[in-house]
């Protein structure tokens, strides 16, 4: 909940504003706090839902009620008196874009007020002028709101505020022309081109006015007029992020609400009028519009039109997405949805071909930290980083000093979602989209998922293919990264998400390949792995002994996945505690690797390993230790001492001395292991984990 500050008051609607938050933050009903404040529930309701402007024993009785010292609230009171006193006072005023449920922004307005002082304040000279700043951020986020507000809250310290949409070169020049008449009404009925110019000429003759040009769609369309009268002070709003830096005093950045922000402008639009309105899920609704300020005031009018519930509105978002992102309320403007606020900036974008397929590629993947060389393969290089550095200028997608990019999570939303009125949505696009993002994530993801130099990589890459889990797909594409990422995750402990992408991954190869593919079989495998993983033997040992069965019948009973498979099926067993079963399968296999792929191929250290393990289960220590110690030196000679395999053989001959009673070997052990896994795997990976569990319990 950000801070409610009574110096962030400039107007009675300032102060209605942050009285009603004052009020829900402390759980008030209007009886409880008319009574504890000796108000009249009247007049507690006036000052909540009027923009009123109580006496100031009327406020220091509501705000001490509530907790508060009611002086900082006076004297915001007299503060609003005083700013009422001189905007009467002022020149010209035209503001035709305000909200009257503004709400939050108060870092960002103070920073508009610390780089657009008033005429003769301390940072601008008396009587210079020569202030322009802009702001810019992505169509939606709130940049003519604000704007519109801050001018409003600063009426008395410019003679003229005078607002003109200035999209195109024309809407500029009819904004002047417009200005010029309101400041000199002779003029009224002269020539277009002489109001132009008359209006820059009184510009340039004064110093004390304000002047926003709303959307600037290029710098180039207002730099003669800036140039011309270099007095007085822009506010420029646009969605473009460069091209400012010679033009501008300061460039701001305007991002989504916080959090309460969203869900008091929600609140407020949604049970305008109703105060018995049900609004629950409301939060979680502000959460999927990704606390975007032109979605929830699109939501919030619905909801107050309909009489929906935010949790309705949910479900109705995720069953018809493209006709909600492009949904008005009645007498709300039409033009002003998401869906086509878009749709006009990617139809700026029009002459940079790769913009809007690179954006319907980002729409598939989580929002934040996309690796940039992902979308390498998407086209030309040069072509590429065109299509990413112009989205990035229109605010669309944003470049992080990482060189990773993430963009708004409805602007993915919408860029996903098939939409047959607009060009940039077509559904063959935005499919053929989607499998370019599987494919794009495929050939970056490393080969082994065992291997610890990848797991930088995977880690970076996971996010965006469990986005990708998220929407339904069975390309033998998207089983090949399941499968893959499944077992990144299965080596990392995260076992529950693992089974999830191994079981996605072998119903896709199940069903596109057939249940004998050998695709299909190593994928049923490794789902057998992660039931067992789990602990969940009812699933791991039928498919572990359907996949024994199936690859004996195909490859015959020395191939090596079979050996594999029927080691796996041992395993199993001897978790269920069927050591009957389970020993005479790791003895039979063991000899059968050794024959086939030889007595130092990493398969048979690892056969050898289950024997010994096996047997000191069952409480046969002169056979275990003795297998135990030779696996672990054969391991270190052929894969090395820092080896994953080398570094669990070793926790398991350090168990194994543990059973024989041998503290001092096993401890030795264990701590030299411990020190190596955490160098060679992290302090979190589950062999770290495993090996300090061990050695814990020794000490």
């Amino acid at each position: 909940m950000s801070a409610i500050d009574p110096r962030q008051i400039h107007t009675r609607h300032d102060l209605t504003q942050l009285l009603a938050q004052l009020f829900r933050a402390g759980g008030w009903s209007i009886h409880r706090l008319a009574g504890k404040a000796g108000l009249s529930t009247a007049t507690v309701q006036a000052i909540l839902k009027d923009d009123v402007l109580p006496q100031a024993k009327t406020l220091g009785a509501f705000v001490r009620a509530c907790g508060q010292d009611p002086a900082p609230w006076v004297e915001a009171r007299g503060r609003v008196i005083g700013s009422e006193q001189r905007a009467e006072q002022a020149g010209p005023v035209y503001l035709p874009y305000r909200s009257a449920t503004f709400v939050g922004r108060g870092p960002v307005l103070a920073r508009l007020t610390a780089a657009l002082p008033a005429p003769g304040a301390a940072g601008m000279a008396a009587g210079t002028g020569g202030v322009v700043v802009a702001v810019h951020g992505l169509g939606g986020i709130g940049k003519s709101t604000l704007a519109a507000h801050w001018a409003a809250t600063h009426l008395a310290e410019h003679t003229l505020t005078w607002w003109i949409t200035a999209d195109t070169p024309a809407g500029v020049e009819q904004g002047l022309a417009d200005l010029s008449v309101a400041v000199m009404p002779e003029l009224a009925g002269q020539p277009l081109e002489a109001l132009t110019a008359q209006a820059v000429r009184w510009l340039a003759s004064y110093t004390t006015w304000l002047l926003i040009l709303d959307n600037v769609t290029a710098p180039a369309h207002i730099q003669p007029l800036l140039a011309r009268a270099p007095t007085g002070r822009f506010l420029i709003t646009s969605r473009l992020s460069t091209g400012w830096h010679q033009l501008t005093s300061a460039v701001v950045r305007l991002g989504v609400l916080e959090e309460d922000e969203a869900l008091d402008l929600l609140t407020a639009i949604a049970a305008m009028g109703r105060p018995g309105a049900r609004l629950q899920g409301a939060a979680r609704l502000c959460a999927e519009l990704g606390y975007l300020p032109l979605a929830i005031e699109q939501v919030g009018a619905y909801l107050h039109q309909s009489g929906l519930t935010p949790l309705a509105y949910l479900d109705l978002l995720a069953g018809n997405p493209a006709v909600i992102y492009d949904q008005a309320a009645e007498g709300a403007d039409a033009e002003r949805t998401i869906a086509r606020i878009w749709r006009a900036t990617l139809d700026r974008l029009s002459d940079t071909p790769l913009a809007g397929q690179v954006l319907r590629i980002l729409g598939w993947y989580a929002s934040e930290a996309i690796p940039r060389t992902l979308l390498e393969e998407v086209g030309e290089p040069a072509l590429v980083q065109q299509a990413i550095g112009r989205l990035a200028a229109y605010n669309m997608i944003t470049v992080a000093d990482d060189d990773t990019l993430s963009l708004h999570r409805l602007v993915q939303a919408v860029a996903r979602t098939p939409d047959p009125h607009d060009p940039h949505r077509a559904e063959t696009d935005i499919q053929a989209a989607h499998h370019q993002a599987i494919d794009l994530l495929d050939d970056a993801i490393p080969a082994d998922p065992e291997e610890p130099a990848g797991w930088p990589q995977w880690r970076i890459l996971l996010p965006h293919i469990t986005a990708l889990t998220a929407h339904p797909d069975t390309t033998d594409t998207l089983a090949h990264l399941l499968h893959g990422s499944g077992l990144f995750l299965l080596g990392q402990g995260a076992i529950t998400q693992a089974i999830n992408h191994l079981q996605r991954a072998h119903t896709a190869s199940a069903q596109n390949l057939g249940a004998d593919h050998p695709s299909t079989r190593t994928s049923r495998n490794d789902l057998a792995y992660a039931y067992r993983a789990a602990g969940d033997l009812e699933r791991a040992i039928p498919l572990f002994e359907r996949a024994l069965a199936d690859s004996e019948r195909i490859l015959g009973t020395d191939h090596p996945n079979t050996l594999g498979s029927r080691n796996n099926l041992a395993g199993a067993y001897q978790d269920a505690g069927d050591l009957e079963r389970a020993i005479p399968l790791f003895e039979r296999t063991l000899p059968d690797y050794e024959r086939i792929l030889g007595a130092d191929h990493p398969n048979t250290l690892t056969s050898r390993n289950n024997l010994a393990y096996a047997y000191q289960d069952a409480g046969d220590l002169e056979r275990a230790v003795p297998l135990h110690e030779r696996t672990l030196a054969d391991s270190e000679r052929i894969l090395g001492t820092d080896h994953p395999n080398t570094l669990g053989f070793r926790n398991n001959l350090a168990g194994a001395y543990l059973a024989t009673g041998d503290l001092e070997r096993a401890i030795s052990l264990l701590e030299r292991t411990l020190v190596d896994c955490k160098r060679v795997l992290g302090t979190d990976h589950p062999e770290t984990k495993r090996v300090r569990a061990n050695l814990s319990a020794l000490q």
